[in-house]
């Protein structure tokens, strides 16, 4: 078979990728591809601009920028971090080494981090080992995050200085785009490319599927462990926006969610957020989240994408509700012990309890206190309403126009087990990019589970190129609907079952029910 060119002309400019070496070998990645103008300057707090072509050949041998963010979430190892900066809008291709005598399917992963941290440098995300075991092209898309990514300034816009609504969501349309215009260089189908993520990257998956100038960008979609109520309302966002600017003035400042100040004058807002720093935007970005807890606003989160009724025009349930997301095929699920990281590591998740205001009926509180007795349940419980339930409800209205096909992930190697952390919100990652045979997955694996992480990634990887291939994951994984709720366990081994949790489920949605009707 023909071995492939490490130089690639795309529709910028030539770039050099490189041959794997050692476990990657077989491969070649291109790295820090840029498929957008530097969002500096002027450019700040504007949509993703075109790239300006660059003469010769682009060497593509490292991760871009990472998104400016705090130092401690661009770790690529022991005492090594990924270089911080503005500019940082850049795609990453993985490919088999081979010419393939049909073009290959392509899978485009968006990466988690609650929208506030996150990059495609983070070792777990290395496309090389899925690209060849299951003869793809992966792609890895950077994108703003935090307060350069995900604040609605827009309502400050002036003829002189225009503000744009949900930069980071944007930024992924963007890296859609470029793989529409360019991986047929790299051997790739632009007519088979699947857009998938993890947790805010899930998110982001059902927001491109609501998003209308996503149409036609993709031909299906995973999403693993969504939050799929991670998004803002505008009213939201103005008050976001307006305690953000104010925080970066003085950020001494303590106040609550009612406006007392007068409506604060476009030009010192353009003047302050233009003038400040990356990092004190990150900073000031951090008293925001504090902020945002304390407030007590129906979103709890300031930094995800807005729904400002014209670029995303409805929450991302809302719309599939409504028949109005893209009708491609998607995989959707959760794992069975998604709360339990944030439990121990990150404590981010709301307080269950936030999804009951509204719940008069004390019949519907009290069937959801014995179906959560215990203390560790509480920590299941603000999981379910934060992933699971919301979940469960986009995939049956979405299930109605386009094929959906819904998992859980139960597989969990012996030593997560044996801490009690099972399960949990990123491990299936390990199993889908194939990193319990590198470096930084091998502990896992090595601990009595060497057969098991083995069949539980061939298990994800074929799933996922599968459908990335032919729409569907499996013969044997049959399609979701309301009518029989067939869910896919994955695990080792994997089986098919009917409803699981179905009393938990059937509470939620009374109590969705209460609070909407």
């Amino acid at each position: 078979m023909a071995v492939m060119d490490t130089t690639v002309t795309t529709a910028d400019g030539a770039v050099q990728g490189y041959r794997g070496r050692g476990g990657r070998k077989g491969t070649i990645a291109w790295k820090g591809i840029p498929f957008a103008a530097p969002p500096v300057g002027q450019r700040r707090w504007r949509a993703p601009e075109p790239v300006v072509p660059w003469p010769g050949v682009l060497d593509c041998e490292d991760y871009g920028n990472a998104p400016v963010q705090d130092k401690l979430f661009t770790a690529r190892g022991a005492g090594r971090f990924q270089p911080r900066h503005e500019d940082c809008l850049t795609v990453n291709v993985f490919t088999p080494d081979s010419v393939s005598s049909t073009p290959r399917p392509v899978m485009v992963f968006n990466y988690g981090g609650a929208y506030i941290l996150g990059s495609t440098s983070t070792p777990i995300y290395d496309g090389a080992y899925l690209a060849r075991s299951r003869d793809v092209i992966v792609v890895t898309v950077n994108y703003r995050v935090g307060p350069l990514g995900f604040l609605d300034l827009s309502d400050y816009s002036t003829p002189e200085r225009r503000f744009d609504s949900n930069l980071g969501l944007r930024d992924m349309v963007a890296g859609l785009e470029w793989v529409q215009r360019n991986i047929a260089a790299f051997g790739g189908d632009p007519g088979r490319v699947t857009v998938f993520g993890e947790s805010a990257g899930g998110s982001a998956a059902l927001t491109l599927l609501s998003t209308p100038a996503a149409a036609g960008l993709f031909a299906g979609a995973i999403s693993q462990s969504p939050a799929p109520d991670l998004v803002v309302d505008k009213d939201n966002a103005r008050i976001f926006a307006d305690e953000f600017v104010r925080l970066l003035i003085d950020p001494t400042r303590r106040d609550g969610a009612e406006r007392t100040d007068p409506p604060m004058d476009p030009d010192v807002v353009a003047r302050v957020v233009d003038s400040a720093s990356g990092m004190d935007l990150v900073r000031t970005g951090n008293r925001l989240l504090g902020f945002a807890r304390a407030a007590g606003l129906s979103d709890p989160m300031p930094f995800a994408p807005t729904v400002d009724g014209d670029y995303l025009p409805q929450r991302p349930n809302d719309a599939a509700r409504d028949g109005n997301t893209h009708q491609v095929p998607l995989i959707i699920g959760h794992n069975k012990d998604e709360g339990e990281l944030f439990a121990r590591f990150w404590n981010i998740l709301p307080d269950g309890s936030q999804a009951l205001v509204g719940v008069d009926d004390p019949e519907i509180r009290t069937e959801l206190e014995l179906l959560y007795p215990g203390t560790r349940d509480h920590v299941r419980l603000s999981a379910d309403a934060t992933f699971w339930i919301p979940t469960q409800m986009f995939a049956g209205y979405h299930s109605v126009h386009a094929p959906t096909y819904v998992y859980r992930y139960d597989y969990a190697p012996t030593v997560l087990n044996a801490t009690g952390i099972g399960a949990t919100h990123a491990t299936e990652l390990f199993a889908v990019f194939g990193i319990y045979r590198d470096p930084i997955g091998a502990g896992l694996a090595a601990a009595g589970s060497w057969g098991s992480t083995k069949r539980i990634t061939a298990t994800m990887q074929s799933h996922w190129s599968w459908f990335a291939r032919k729409g569907v994951p499996s013969p044997s994984w049959p399609r979701y609907t309301v009518e029989d709720r067939r869910v896919m366990i994955l695990d080792d081994p994997s089986h098919v079952a009917v409803d699981p949790d179905g009393a938990r489920r059937r509470a939620w949605e009374r109590v969705h029910l209460a609070v909407s009707g």
